[in-house]
């Protein structure tokens, strides 16, 4: 991947993480009730609300920002 398509990879799943971080916060969720409603481990809802971004793909990233109610589309110019 070139260098302009990886930072725009990078751009676009920091600004899922900010989103789905957001809602968590403005929720007042628990990690647990946050994994619960991901499926996923609460190591990895850690991960996602420290800003880890690059453990998670950008399908991942997209598939939890939408089981906390965000629509994501893709731009593409």
């Amino acid at each position: 991947m070139g260098d302009l398509a990886h930072a725009k990879v990078m751009e676009m799943r920091a600004e899922l993480v900010d989103h789905v971080r957001l809602i968590v916060q403005s929720e007042g969720w628990t990690q647990a009730q946050v994994a619960q409603r991901f499926g996923v481990a609460q190591s990895r809802v850690s991960d996602l609300l420290s800003g880890k971004t690059e453990k998670f793909s950008l399908d991942m990233l997209i598939t939890l920002a939408s089981r906390v109610g965000c629509k994501v589309e893709l731009s593409v110019e």
